[in-house]
């Protein structure tokens, strides 16, 4: 192993990477059924999106492992599947299965560019201080995330409040001081054993109560159920009045959320844990996408949206993970979980649980990455502006990508407005005129 995974090298031993892989397992595990029921609400079988799911995630992680040797598990993205259900099925008219067609398309166009030199050159193209940004704006964005998902910060009145006072929020708040005492007290495997000791916590039944309904028990052979998702891709995509414009549109939306949440994941966390190398670029990163979208790939075919970097991996980092051997250890409890896939409706109807012993984590983990803000030149405005809206779109957003996009398009036409054009990489003004497409084709479908 430390032969393979270099882990003397790079600081670290097999305990941290296992518990860095349980940690960043447990922290992103939720995806597992809300994939599922996003994505079983445009028609397609829960239980095989959830074995689909657990595929994908394997696929992708362990490419990720093996290429890269970088500490990130992979699995459909959040926002993606959104965007798959709500907006490609939904509000383009599309059926399921010409939307997995249209998710491999994407896939293998990021595939050619993530094999081609452009693949380490986008990385290495954006400003050193917007990399710091990204760090940061994640950092918020995964906290942000955290305060949502617990139910803790509501949107039932249309703006963001505190929610009312639940026996989930309670546990939420015990589950963050816990977490925050042990990571102040410096106790090794701090964000894993907050999460342990809130699920602990969390069994006590003035918290919330059980809810069983819906659930017929454990039947395995549930899991075959992939077969009705399972390589069901339609590519005759221009049928039904669907113009070509929307087309375009839904496979440019794909690939630009993917590669960007990747860039900025890679970046972000990896540039908080000091991972990156003197020019602000992550070893390995450039392979990291190449496992990504051969995932992208994989998992259209399986039966389920886009598969991407997860922010969530900051929690596994953040407890000392620094090689791929972390992925594996991630890899294999999706492949356990591929089994307990059957339950899932157990969880998705007990979510709060699960939201309530894990978001605690995303808020510290939130607080470590903030940092990145220190080594930005906030003094000078070229600078500091496209800074500042890399760092509060992702949070307010909802997305990575918006962040990078705001942050690039901005950094481009200050250096333009400022008569310092020569300053900006070919590669970012070309990045810039892909951002700007995207929110051009997007106002044009409305």
């Amino acid at each position: 192993m430390n032969r393979l995974f270099k882990l003397e090298e790079r600081g670290t031993t097999v305990r941290k990477e296992l518990i860095g892989g349980l940690t960043t397992f447990f922290t992103m595990s939720y995806i597992i059924f809300v994939n599922a029921g996003l994505l079983g609400q445009a028609g397609m079988d829960m239980t095989g999106v959830a074995v689909a799911t657990c595929l994908s995630a394997i696929i992708g992680t362990v490419l990720t492992a093996i290429l890269a040797n970088v500490p990130f598990v992979q699995a459909p993205g959040m926002g993606l599947n959104a965007f798959f259900t709500f907006t490609v099925c939904f509000g383009m008219g599309y059926t399921w299965q010409q939307a997995l067609a249209i998710v491999l398309i994407s896939g293998v166009i990021f595939l050619v560019i993530a094999v081609s030199p452009l693949r380490s050159r986008i990385i290495a193209a954006i400003p050193v201080a917007l990399k710091a940004a990204i760090s940061a704006g994640i950092g918020l964005f995964i906290a942000f995330i955290g305060l949502v998902d617990s139910g803790f910060v509501s949107f039932g009145a249309g703006v963001p409040a505190l929610g009312p006072m639940t026996g989930s929020n309670l546990l939420f708040i015990i589950g963050l001081l816990i977490t925050i005492v042990l990571v102040v007290l410096k106790v090794k495997g701090a964000i894993f054993l907050g999460i342990l000791s809130t699920a602990v916590v969390g069994l006590i039944p003035v918290f919330g109560t059980w809810d069983f309904s819906g659930f017929a028990g454990y039947d395995i052979a549930s899991v075959g159920k992939i077969s009705l998702v399972a390589f069901q891709l339609d590519f005759n995509l221009l049928s039904g009045g669907i113009s070509a414009v929307a087309l375009i549109c839904a496979i440019l939306s794909f690939v630009m959320v993917d590669m960007f949440d990747t860039v900025g994941t890679l970046l972000g966390t990896a540039g908080n844990a000091g991972m990156l190398d003197k020019d602000g670029n992550l070893p390995g990163g450039d392979k990291a996408l190449i496992a990504d979208a051969v995932a992208t790939c994989a998992g259209a075919c399986m039966g389920t949206s886009t598969v991407t970097t997860y922010v969530e991996s900051a929690s596994g980092i953040a407890e000392g993970a620094r090689t791929g051997l972390s992925s594996i250890f991630a890899s294999i409890l999706f492949g356990l979980a591929i089994f307990l896939t059957p339950i899932f409706d157990l969880l998705s109807n007990n979510a709060w649980y699960l939201y309530a012993i894990t978001c605690p984590a995303l808020i510290v983990v939130g607080f470590l990455m903030v940092k990145g803000v220190l080594k930005v030149a906030w003094d000078n405005l070229e600078e500091g502006i496209p800074c500042f809206l890399t760092l509060i779109m992702m949070p307010f957003a909802y997305s990575i990508s918006e962040g990078i996009g705001f942050g690039v398009i901005s950094w481009v036409v200050i250096k333009l407005i400022t008569r310092k054009a020569k300053e900006v990489s070919v590669l970012m003004y070309v990045l810039a005129l892909f951002f700007i497409a995207k929110y051009v084709l997007t106002a044009m479908l409305g």
